[in-house]
């Protein structure tokens, strides 16, 4: 069998929908693996066998494209956790704070709110200008 047979048919195995539909009934990541491993183990020893060296520095790649798409998805979900907890912790200071510093409370709530967005969008106009200052180079 050939790489590209041997990877479809493991493709087909791995079902996503299905993985997530285990993840959801509480069946752990180790033994989801695990399983596969076990259906699939006679492709998977093929598979081994017929990789080469660049086929491993490949696997590295996707498998350090993983990792960083999982830390992104971390980090997007602590995100939205710390935004959830900084507004009730604002809401919850508005109404122990004395109306003579309300000021102070509205320019500290538009910097909590779009400071962010000013990081944000000060790198990407740096990058932006970096990368063209390169192509003209």
């Amino acid at each position: 069998m050939t790489i590209s047979k041997i990877l479809n048919s493991l493709e087909k195995s791995w079902e996503r929908d299905d993985i997530l539909l285990n993840i959801k009934k509480g069946i752990g990541t180790d033994e989801i693996v695990n399983e596969f491993l076990l259906k699939n183990e006679i492709q998977i020893k093929e598979l081994n066998s017929l990789l080469r060296p660049e086929d491993i520095d490949l696997l590295n790649q996707v498998e350090q494209l993983s990792t960083c798409e999982s830390k992104l998805i971390n980090e997007i979900k602590n995100l939205s956790y710390l935004k959830n907890n900084e507004h009730h912790y604002i809401m919850n200071q508005k109404k122990i704070v004395p109306s003579n510093r309300v000021s102070f409370n509205k320019i500290s709530l538009f910097m909590i709110n779009w400071s962010n967005k000013f990081v944000v969008i000060g790198l990407l106009t740096i990058s932006a200008i970096a990368l063209s200052k390169q192509a003209w180079a």
